[in-house]
């Protein structure tokens, strides 16, 4: 007579608590780590999208008042403070995902497999299809907490001072469209870094190849988002002092009479004699300019997301499928 044994209770992520109590026993370190980051980051948003902000917009309103006067005093400290810790908040948001792929291909997948962890694991009732997804499940359900709150308190600080502070960022810049969205990215970094770390099994390697996997990504979501979505094309006269909208600029310049675009020789107005001259050459008849304006803020943002969501998913596939075939191959061999 033979006893069935009972398969262990497995958690909300899939894992077991077993297996979710050595996951986070084995890297502990970096939960640490990565807490501590978000917390830090986190209370740096929050004083710049309060007390910073209310600083630097009463300096600026200072400077304002006395326009045109000999002398004035305002709080200048205020404003280069507010200035130096939004860019380096901004850049360190944008660099999570960089650490959580270096974290993921080095660390959480490439070093066990360089080590022989991974395999002592599957010998002690844990299957790798298993062992890999507690390895993408808890980690990713960290990274995706953590991102999206500094992400939005990020927002929130851009907002405080958008219109308050003169050299406050505007939405179209690179650094600031990007840190306030897309949410999933270093969920791809997650996946992209676990799925470098499988192929080359060897933690230095994967570093390498995580981190650069994640960089193309976001060069490429850069390149992509915005001509992915349809943007606005303006026309204006040569009185103008250039191409008209504000944005995220595609394209612009001059058109012909014949109706020919020329890239834009960045003179200004016709009013100008030499510009004139320039303008005459060409045979140009008015400016023009290809861009997206305030109003596809979100519908650019979600174009983003579903580009990245879409690299998550289709690199986590891929790392379950490599797992598989490797494991499959290695048990035919026994």
């Amino acid at each position: 007579m033979t006893t069935a044994t009972a398969p262990a209770p497995t958690t909300a992520t899939g894992a077991s608590p077993h297996l979710l109590r050595w996951l986070l026993r084995l890297h502990r370190p970096a939960l640490y780590v990565w807490t501590a980051t978000v917390l830090v980051l986190a209370a740096a948003l929050l004083w710049l999208g309060g007390p910073l902000t209310d600083a630097a917009v009463t300096g600026w309103r200072q400077y304002d008042a006395c326009r045109g006067a000999t002398t004035c005093a305002y709080d200048q400290d205020a404003i280069l403070r507010y200035k130096d810790v939004y860019t380096y908040t901004t850049w360190a948001v944008l660099a999570l995902p960089l650490l959580v792929a270096g974290w993921a291909g080095a660390s959480l997948i490439g070093g066990e497999l360089e080590s022989g962890t991974a395999h002592l694991a599957w010998t002690q009732g844990v299957s790798p299809t298993r062992w890999l997804a507690a390895k993408l499940a808890v980690p990713g359900a960290l990274t995706a907490v953590g991102t999206a709150l500094l992400v939005v308190l990020h927002r929130r600080a851009w907002l405080a001072g958008e219109h308050g502070i003169d050299t406050a960022k505007p939405w179209s810049s690179l650094e600031t469209f990007y840190a306030n969205g897309p949410l999933p990215v270093a969920l791809a970094g997650l996946t992209a870094g676990a799925l470098v770390g499988l192929a080359r099994r060897r933690a230095l390697a994967a570093l390498v190849g995580g981190l650069s996997a994640t960089l193309a990504l976001w060069g490429t979501v850069q390149l992509a988002v915005p001509r992915l979505y349809p943007a606005v094309t303006t026309y204006t006269g040569l009185r103008h002092d250039g191409p008209a909208g504000s944005g995220i600029t595609l394209d612009s310049g001059v058109v012909t009479a014949d109706g020919t675009r020329v890239p834009d020789v960045f003179c200004g107005s016709a009013e100008y004699p030499r510009c004139r001259a320039v303008y005459d050459k060409l045979d140009a008849v008015g400016f023009y300019s290809t861009y997206h304006p305030s109003s596809h803020y979100w519908p650019l943002q979600w174009t983003g997301t579903g580009i990245v969501l879409a690299v998550a998913v289709l690199s986590a596939v891929a790392a379950f499928t490599l797992i598989a075939r490797r494991t499959a191959r290695k048990a035919s061999t026994v």
